[in-house]
């Protein structure tokens, strides 16, 4: 099968490019409940590998998985945030493929909640460039992370200060900023539910991830419980994968009962495949988590 009757066969099969045909219950159509959209960390180990380009992942989303939806990640073009060409040529190939650019995940620009308080500035203006790219590219936020030193509440007052100066650069920009729970105290989702009350910022919200709930070793926060936490300022949210048994199941995450929380919450946005095993392909793990949650979404679409 060439890749359009493929594309052709999935449409038809899944609903993936259209509206799907379970109704919720005002009689709109499944798709509205969620959308789907694809982080371009679920293909680091091909990128990386130098086997597929930075460039190409907006065309790869939209013509390999049906997709209309695109999450950067910075790492990937770390050196391009002010390569107006660069981003020119990333914006083109995006419009070319009807695919929105949503949001760049940001990492490595330092700790927005740093105890010194000038390396926490200076981490502040390392987000700046990327405040300004993703606005460049139409994107609605930027993804960053909330790491900090101290106890508790002083990692709250840290990372809320340094998140709070971020948010008003961004807000000057149209963008929003916005935390995902990615180790250590921003895992715990009642911390960072309170780094959300202290910013106190419209423009600033979280990105729930379904698996990052990893405090220290083995150790871990419960993850229907920290969803539920952050859900109530959730911008974007990402469904992160492994590993799926016979049936098609995530065997780490119960996504119909996750998804029920996302919903719950009042959250009507793109929901991000981040899938990170090891037990399949790349691209199948990533068809196998478009799959599941085209299946929920049909699923749960009579109760809403």
């Amino acid at each position: 099968m060439n890749r359009r009757a493929f594309l052709r066969h999935t449409a038809a099969g899944l609903g993936v490019l259209g509206l799907g045909s379970g109704l919720t219950r005002t009689g709109t159509a499944a798709a509205d409940l969620y959308r789907i959209s694809l982080a371009e960390w679920s293909l680091h180990r091909a990128i990386f590998g130098g086997e597929l380009d930075h460039l190409d992942f907006a065309r790869v989303a939209r013509q390999e998985f049906g997709l209309d939806g695109v999450e950067y990640v910075n790492q990937f073009f770390k050196d391009k945030a002010r390569d107006q060409a660069f981003l020119r040529e990333m914006k083109t190939r995006a419009d070319g493929e009807g695919v929105r650019s949503l949001l760049i995940m940001c990492d490595g620009e330092g700790r927005l909640g740093d105890p010194d308080e000038a390396r926490r500035i200076e981490a502040v203006e390392n987000h700046h460039k990327w405040v300004e790219a993703a606005a460049y590219l139409g994107c609605h936020s930027i993804r960053v992370n909330a790491a900090s030193e101290g106890s508790y509440e002083e990692q709250q007052r840290l990372a809320a200060d340094g998140l709070r100066r971020l948010t008003e650069f961004a807000a000057e920009h149209d963008l929003n900023v916005i935390v995902e729970n990615h180790g250590g105290l921003s895992s715990n989702g009642a911390w960072l539910a309170g780094v959300m009350e202290r910013v106190d910022h419209e423009r600033c919200g979280t990105l729930p991830d379904f698996g990052n709930f990893r405090l220290r070793d083995d150790e871990w926060y419960d993850r229907y419980q920290g969803v539920a936490e952050l859900m109530p300022y959730a911008k974007a949210v990402s469904a992160k994968s492994h590993d799926f048994d016979a049936e098609g199941n995530e065997t780490h995450t119960d996504y119909e009962r996750m998804m029920t929380i996302v919903l719950d919450a009042g959250y009507r946005g793109y929901v991000g495949i981040e899938y990170e095993g090891r037990s399949m392909p790349e691209m199948d793990g990533i068809r196998a988590t478009r799959d599941l949650l085209v299946r929920v979404r049909e699923h749960l679409a009579p109760r809403y």
